[in-house]
Order: structure tokens, then C-alpha cells, then sequence
């Protein structure tokens, strides 16, 4: 179906230097899953709604009651929901590693430094559950870091909030950052990823121009190639070798993405119970959300988005204005603060049509463009 005011658009283009951001090695998760790609799957899948509410129920949660000085919601049903990529955690001190996000955080004691998040997308889905918008953070951007209560505490790399306070932490800086209420949360982790782009038998991308990887001493040839597990992670994670670092990361994790979703649909998982149970599977066994996201809703959603297309997905970067080397921080991204009150605004009104009609050039590039 198609978006209401669109428009042609292309990729955000982040500034050029050398060397790009520094990044920890870390991916974008297939996030996105929850809100697009389990309403593809499941949208002419009816029959599947008891077992889905099942599945839904094994989801680990999060309390967020105790965030304070939050926006006020938005008005009508158009949803913003937060988007987290987190690993497994590193064990610290005399932690044994095996406690989930969900336990650590209703633990009393957030562990500062055990998990990493550097991946961020805002999920904008429309009133009309005709269109989803998917806007990148960079886990660059400087800003000021709120704590799991909601109060500031210093200005860093927005991937700190996460790390030093966990879910709350994470969803009080980009609301703050933002202006935008946070009507869900969803965290998915590295084992969701590999596992998913095994479950739909691997994901196409075309790789333009050779190039050698050596952070991961890995040589990547020019043309299509189909990926999974441990290679899919290779893919999404490569910093190293490509032109803007960071910025052409992101592209290639969200084009990973938007393959994705279209070889789901290709590939007849809708409707062969097998690579549904799989896929779902996936998803379920390594997503965490926040406490208020009951299973009815969360299968409501995704039904709700049965008629959504991989082409009615857009996914775009907040506008970058530039990158510069601060003390103690290192190099860090500078959001274009005007733009990026026009984006939020956006996304707060309802209104990405319009923006995206007055930035066109914001969209991400088409797959044979992605470095």
C-alpha cells in the first residue's frame, strides 16, 4: 500500500573523514523485526494468533514506571517506539555474565559497562499502519546523557546512556534529545540477529566494489552474495575498509535490513509454518520490552501491519551537521540541531510524508548504491 504524500528519497550522506567514528564492534540488530517484519509474517496468518500470543508471553520485560520528566504522549495512534541492538553482556568483577538485561535491570544495581548498545533507531509507525519510518541515531552523537530516573548527569556518546543505565537510561536521553515520547521499547541481541538471517535461509546484498576487512581479515568480493549467521554479522559489522566508516555502517545494516524483510516475503515464510515457527523463534527467545508492551498489543501491531510492504518501509539517518575530536570523548557526531527539530517534529506530528517530500535526498540509497 502505498505512503500517504511520498516521494522519491535517497540516503542521508554523513560527512567524510578520515578514518571515519570510532566504533566498538557491534551491529545493527534486525530491530526492525517486531514492528515490520513480524506484521509481514504473520499478516495473512490468522490462524496463527493463538500460538503467536504464546510466544509473545516468553518475552522478557522491562519496568519503566520510574522515568520521570518524560514528554507527554503524542496525539492520535501513530507510535514511536525505541529500537535497541545490545550484546549478551561481559561479565564484571564476580559476575558470572548469565543474567539477561531483564534481571539486571530489576536488580537494583544497573551493571555499568556490562552490555553495549551501538545500535539505535527510532521506529515511526503511522496512524494509518500504512507506512513505518526507521531513523538511525549514531552511537556518535553527543549529547546529554539522563540517567535511569531521568535526570542529567554529563554530556557523552549517546550509546553511553544504555551502558552506564540501562533500558531506562537509554529511553530518558532520546527523549530528551528527542522531545518525543517513547511509547515502547524493544531490545534485541546478537544471537536474535545470526539466528534470524538463518531462519529465512539467508539474505541477498550486492557488494559493489571488492574490498579487504582488516579488523576482520576478511576479504569481500564485488556482486550478490546470500549471507547468514555468523557471515550476515560479518557483513553488518565491517567498519574498517569502507569509505565513511561508520556512516556507510549504518547503510549496509539498514539495506541488510530491507533485504531482509523482502526475502521474507519472497521466500513464502507467510504462509510455510516451518520457517514461520523459526523466524518468530528468532525474534521471541532474544527480545526484551518494556514492561507496559502486553502480548495482545504486541500482536495487535503486528497484524495491524498485515498490509505493509517492504516498500512501504523508509528507513534514514538523523541529519549529521559534522564530526569533530572533543577531550575525553574523542571523535564524536554533531547532530544539524535545525533539521533534526524538522525530523522530530515529523515524527512527533505524523507528518514524514512532508518531510521527506522537503528532504528527498534523506532516504536510504538504492541496494546497488550501499558501499
Amino acid at each position: 500500500m502505498a505512503r500517504r504524500d511520498s516521494s522519491p528519497r535517497k540516503s542521508v550522506a554523513g560527512k567524510r573523514r578520515a578514518g571515519g567514528i570510532p566504533f566498538h564492534r557491534r551491529h545493527r540488530k534486525a530491530l526492525v523485526v517486531l514492528v515490520s517484519v513480524v506484521g509481514l509474517a504473520l499478516g495473512t496468518v490468522t490462524g496463527y494468533a493463538y500460538w503467536l500470543n504464546s510466544q509473545l508471553g516468553n518475552v522478557e520485560r522491562v519496568d519503566t514506571d520510574a522515568i520521570k520528566n518524560r514528554p507527554d504522549p503524542d496525539e492520535g495512534k501513530a507510535l514511536n517506539i525505541l529500537l535497541l541492538g545490545s550484546d549478551k553482556g561481559e561479565p564484571q568483577g564476580d559476575q558470572s555474565g548469565s543474567t539477561t538485561v531483564a534481571e539486571d535491570a530489576t536488580a537494583g544495581s544497573w551493571p555499568s559497562g556490562k552490555y553495549r548498545s551501538d545500535t539505535m533507531m527510532i521506529a515511526h509507525i503511522s496512524e494509518d499502519r500504512r507506512s513505518v519510518d526507521l531513523v538511525s541515531i549514531p552511537r556518535d552523537t553527543s549529547t546529554m546523557i539522563y540517567d535511569a530516573e531521568g535526570d542529567p548527569t554529563s554530556e557523552q556518546k549517546i550509546n553511553a546512556a544504555f551502558s552506564e543505565h540501562g533500558p531506562n537510561g537509554a529511553i530518558a536521553t532520546v527523549e530528551q534529545l528527542t522531545g518525543l515520547r517513547m511509547a515502547h521499547l524493544a531490545i534485541i541481541d546478537w544471537d536474535g540477529f545470526k539466528d534470524l538471517s538463518s531462519a529465512v535461509g539467508g539474505v541477498p546484498v550486492t557488494i559493489p566494489e571488492a574490498f579487504y576487512d582488516p579488523k576482520q581479515d576478511l576479504q569481500w568480493e564485488a556482486g550478490e552474495q546470500t549471507l547468514e549467521g555468523e557471515k550476515a554479522l560479518a557483513y553488518v559489522r565491517t567498519r574498517y575498509g569502507l569509505l565513511r566508516g561508520d556512516f556507510d555502517r549504518i547503510a549496509r545494516q539498514q539495506n541488510f535490513l530491507r533485504s531482509l524483510m523482502k526475502e521474507m516475503l519472497a521466500s513464502g515464510t507467510t504462509t510455510n509454518p516451518v520457517k514461520l515457527t523459526r523466524t518468530l523463534g528468532a525474534v521471541t527467545e532474544n527480545l526484551t520490552v518494556d514492561g507496559d508492551w502486553a502480548p495482545q498489543d504486541m500482536r495487535a501491531l503486528a497484524l495491524s501491519l498485515r498490509g505493509t510492504k517492504a516498500d512501504d518501509v523508509t528507513f534514514l539517518t538523523a541529519p549529521v551537521a559534522t564530526t569533530e575530536d572533543v577531550a575525553g570523548l574523542g571523535n564524536v557526531v554533531r547532530l544539524d540541531e535545525a533539521k533534526s527539530k524538522e525530523l522530530f517534529t515529523a515524527l512527533g506530528r505524523d507528518s514524514m510524508g512532508s518531510y521527506l517530500k522537503k528532504y528527498p535526498d534523506d532516504k536510504l540509497a538504492s541496494e546497488d548504491e550501499i558501499d
